[in-house]
């Protein structure tokens, strides 16, 4: 097994994702960068350092390099530019410098914050991203966004800055609870519904080999997700338009994430922000009620929760308007006319934001 896709950027190519079900080919990968004799900083949490940390730095001394490891503790409240300035400190007293590198070994949170200490250190230095968890392979980890939650706001302080290499152990994802990998499932049903309608159903029809962790099973539906995003950011690198698509079910579920005290996992609560996005659909004519209720049933079959308690719809809307998805006051919300059609409305209000909260809210 071992897959690759080519992401472009600026019409040119610009890194490699590489599917494997080891990290035994991570050295080849990697001397495909023509980088030696450098310093290698594996940044990582404290749930994934222990796991691979030590496996993962072998393979990159393999290659000729020195190979430094910083592990920070681990969770979206450490997500933060206290811990990036951690990481920065690492950095200047081991001497690091332009042509030194990083390594993001984890999930989304390493893998964002570990992007964005590359953009900055120096003015920038490269990277590459070593995926462990389901989110991060489909989703985070592609296309060059990178950040850091800035007090009670996600994901406002950040840049764009493309990885050299994208590198994922799809084996590794046997060790993730169930929650956790339903974070990341969230976002590949996310794919289907924007882009793909096949692709949707090839889903909902594999969902019993996908449940059991299927090698082959796992191996075609991050291949296929990874393909959907690649050509999305290609065609928006920087988010100005169609790459906006992939913001859908996101709204309203960054501000359930928020106000739940990311007690809930991403992929959960960007499940609840698609639930409420397709009853706005359908209230506005374009999903058929039978639509959205199979796509609701499969939600369920995957374990999804499809409810939430304890926060209120005026709470969900206030907290959406600090979202860095604002433009010029209005929300850019992201709706469907069909199952795999997207597109971007600036009219939903917040009586259509507040009644559709009513599906998810106790």
């Amino acid at each position: 097994m071992s897959k690759k896709i080519t992401v472009n950027y600026q019409e040119k190519p610009c890194y490699d994702i590489v599917i494997e079900n080891s990290f035994e080919k991570l050295a080849d990968a990697f001397s495909g960068l023509s980088v030696t004799g450098k310093k290698i900083c594996i940044v990582t949490d404290s749930n994934v350092g222990p796991l691979y940390a030590q496996e993962v730095a072998k393979c990159l001394e393999e290659t000729g390099n020195h190979v430094f490891c910083y592990t920070f503790p681990a969770g979206e409240e450490n997500k933060t530019l206290d811990t990036v300035e951690d990481v920065y400190e690492f950095l200047i007293r081991n001497h690091f410098d332009r042509t030194d590198m990083l390594a993001a070994l984890g999930g989304g949170v390493v893998g964002d914050l570990t992007g964005y200490v590359a953009a900055t250190y120096l003015r920038g230095i490269s990277f590459i991203q070593i995926t462990t968890t389901l989110l991060a392979q489909v989703d985070s980890s592609i296309g060059g966004k990178t950040g850091v939650d800035f007090r009670a706001y996600k994901n406002m302080v950040g840049a764009f800055h493309m990885p050299r290499l994208v590198y994922m152990n799809i084996h590794v994802l046997q060790s993730l609870s169930s929650r956790l990998f339903n974070s990341g499932l969230g976002e590949i049903l996310k794919h289907g519904l924007i882009k793909d309608k096949d692709y949707f159903q090839w889903l909902c029809t594999n969902s019993d080999g996908i449940l059991r962790l299927e090698d082959s099973v796992l191996e075609e539906m991050i291949y296929v997700s990874c393909t959907i995003k690649r050509d999305v950011v290609e065609k928006d690198p920087t988010e100005r338009g169609e790459r906006a698509l992939l913001n859908f079910g996101h709204t309203l579920g960054h501000a359930v994430e928020k106000l739940m005290n990311f007690t809930l996992y991403h992929g959960e609560c960007v499940v609840l922000g698609m639930i409420a996005a397709l009853d706005i659909s359908h209230r506005r004519g374009f999903l058929s009620d039978k639509e959205r209720k199979s796509i609701h049933e499969l939600f369920e079959q995957f374990g999804f929760p499809t409810k939430v308690q304890g926060i209120t719809a005026e709470d969900v809307v206030a907290v959406s308007k600090n979202d860095k998805k604002m433009v010029s006051g209005k929300v850019k919300f992201i709706l469907l006319k069909r199952i795999g059609e997207a597109y971007i409305d600036m009219t939903v209000t917040d009586e259509e934001m507040k009644e559709a909260l009513g599906t998810i809210l106790k």
